[in-house]
């Protein structure tokens, strides 16, 4: 009996080494050629799970979309509501008192991954939250993302805690919404900036904002793209860099921690630029961005989580 058991126990233990659906450093991944599309590597690509934040990947390509067709301008000046301050998660805490232009609700939204600069935005665009998440269904859909269902602008989990009621996805979906906004939109400029100001000129005292994707800077012309995390979700990351001619995507869905996915990414980058083909060329749009510098690693320590922005007080208000 004992040998019995020794034995089932093999077998499981190996059985787990060799599926990727019981990794436990994450749910799934990929790497692609941003030029041509091609898949250089994936492991568990099509495993559905929440995207968390990464959600605002296809939010700023909705917004894009309608500025490129003229129904926004980037002055474009939105006065934030009641529902865009009441969101709640990681945010520049929105106030109704505010009026922003989308330009700014932009970096909000890719810099310190705000929530309720999603919501601002979505109303802007499509006049409510339910009009905005059919059009990111509908474009999800135009991009062939066939395992991936919207219902938020922002990627916060459904009131309820049901994870099929939330946003969903798969890397491969990622990685197809990833290329276009690499080949049709500014996002770079955007998703590339480290630090910046948010309500300068507007607040008493800006909230500094500071990019939750700690490659930038620490891999070889990392720009980009998106982090995410929830409980539900774990830590995601839609990342891509370009070295020379070259450009690489890397989407890590479902890592225990940061330093795990960011690990991971790292390691996917490395190894997508060692898998492209020499004739391999990108040609983006022209997006001016901040020159990227490799810096050595940050040193390892406790799982890290997704950074909150400086707390800001209007007057006569209190802190949120």
């Amino acid at each position: 009996m004992r040998t019995l058991f020794r034995s089932a126990l093999l077998i499981l233990t190996l059985l787990a080494a060799a599926s990727p659906a019981l990794r436990a450093d994450y749910k799934g991944a990929i790497v692609m050629d941003a030029a041509s599309g091609a898949v250089l590597s994936e492991e568990n690509a099509d495993v559905v799970s929440p995207p968390a934040s990464v959600t605002k990947l296809m939010t700023f390509l909705v917004v894009h979309d309608a500025l490129a067709a003229g129904k926004l301008q980037l002055t474009t000046p939105v006065p934030v509501a009641a529902e865009d301050a009441k969101t709640g998660g990681t945010q520049v805490w929105l106030d109704t008192r505010e009026t922003f232009p989308v330009e700014e609700l932009l970096y909000a939204l890719m810099i310190q991954s705000a929530n309720d600069a999603a919501s601002a935005l979505a109303r802007a665009t499509a006049g409510s939250r339910e009009a905005f998440v059919a059009l990111m269904n509908a474009r999800a859909a135009s991009l062939g993302l066939t395992h991936t269902t919207f219902r938020s602008p922002h990627g916060l989990p459904p009131a309820n805690r049901v994870i099929a009621d939330g946003d969903l996805t798969s890397p491969r979906d990622l990685a197809k919404l990833s290329r276009e906004l690499l080949l049709h939109t500014d996002v770079l400029k955007y998703s590339s900036t480290k630090v910046r100001d948010f309500g300068r000129g507007v607040r008493p005292e800006p909230v500094v904002m500071r990019n939750h994707n700690h490659l930038l800077g620490a891999v070889d012309g990392c720009d980009g793209l998106k982090t995410g995390f929830t409980n539900a979700a774990g830590f995601c990351l839609a990342a891509t860099a370009q070295r020379g001619e070259k450009r690489v995507i890397v989407v890590v869905m479902g890592s225990p921690d940061r330093r795990t996915r960011d690990a991971h990414v790292r390691r996917l980058i490395e190894e997508g630029f060692g898998k492209i083909p020499a004739t391999s060329v990108f040609t983006g749009p022209p997006v001016a961005v901040a020159p990227v510098v490799a810096t050595p690693a940050a040193p390892t320590g406790a799982p890290g989580v997704e950074e909150p922005a400086v707390r800001f007080v209007l007057p006569g208000k209190t802190k949120r």
